[in-house]
């Protein structure tokens, strides 16, 4: 059995003094590939760091909604740098975040945009960021799908009707710890969902799932997800992982035009 964290944050401070023991116990519950999302110009090094020491790490390159500022342009000029300099398996995070601060909502707009037509340009998925703006996100998407866009809705936690729209966008939904909180009723909202549409993460160091929960979140876990998730479908955790693995390498791999 393998697995896939296909959102993870290894290059976090959280991880600085074991950063090496995290990845081992993630091997040790059979996670095979790490995806690390990218942040901001204050992050990109140390993710690139931790994809140069250990090669089942694999670096996006991305400005995360939280980090558009009044210097978005200059963020996103840095983003393209490392765009053109060498190949990414996507650009993500990028999305609309609601949630933390409205300030700077249409300088969102304009870096999702903008990043999205980037990634069409390079015939490579996007993984996306949508908190508190789920809905503002799928309509954001829906013209650039239409030309071929593929990629993640990365901790989704929403309604059937968004699942469902976001499938209908040839989307996956990336599901972690969220899927362990009773509160989400995810077992639910994804029942007629098929594995297909689904990829497995942890968004690490965040959001651990139960019994961790509020506890800093790791690779390993995934394991945690990939055994709810089987447990909800009624199918063994062995299948869980073979498709939600083969659906990210299909996702990571693809060239969409």
């Amino acid at each position: 059995m393998q697995l896939t964290d296909t959102h993870t944050h290894l290059y976090s401070e959280e991880f600085k003094d074991d950063l090496g023991a995290a990845i081992q116990r993630a091997k040790d519950a059979n996670v095979a590939k790490f995806y690390m999302p990218a942040i901001d110009s204050t992050t990109h090094e140390a993710m690139l760091d931790v994809e140069k020491k250990y090669p089942e790490t694999i670096a996006m390159m991305g400005l995360h909604p939280c980090s558009v500022k009044e210097n978005f342009e200059e963020e996103l000029s840095v983003v393209k740098k490392y765009l053109d300099k060498r190949i990414f398996v996507a650009i993500g995070e990028i999305g609309l975040d609601f949630y933390w601060d409205k300030t700077f909502i249409p300088q969102q707009y304009k870096a999702f945009e903008t990043q999205m037509q980037w990634a069409l340009e390079r015939n490579i998925p996007i993984v996306i960021h949508a908190r508190e703006s789920l809905d503002e996100c799928i309509e954001t998407v829906k013209p650039f799908s239409d030309k071929g866009l593929r990629g993640i809705f990365h901790c989704f936690g929403g309604t059937e009707a968004q699942a469902k729209a976001i499938v209908d966008l040839d989307f996956h939904l990336g599901i972690g710890g969220v899927f362990t909180f009773k509160k989400a009723n995810l077992p639910e909202v994804l029942k007629d969902i098929s594995l297909k549409h689904i990829v497995l993460e942890t968004d690490a160091p965040y959001l651990a799932p139960v019994p961790f929960r509020g506890k800093r979140n790791e690779s390993s876990y995934v394991k945690i997800v990939a055994q709810a998730l089987a447990d909800a479908k009624n199918i063994s955790v062995e299948e869980v992982a073979e498709i939600t693995s083969a659906n990210a390498e299909k996702i990571f791999a693809a060239k969409f035009n």
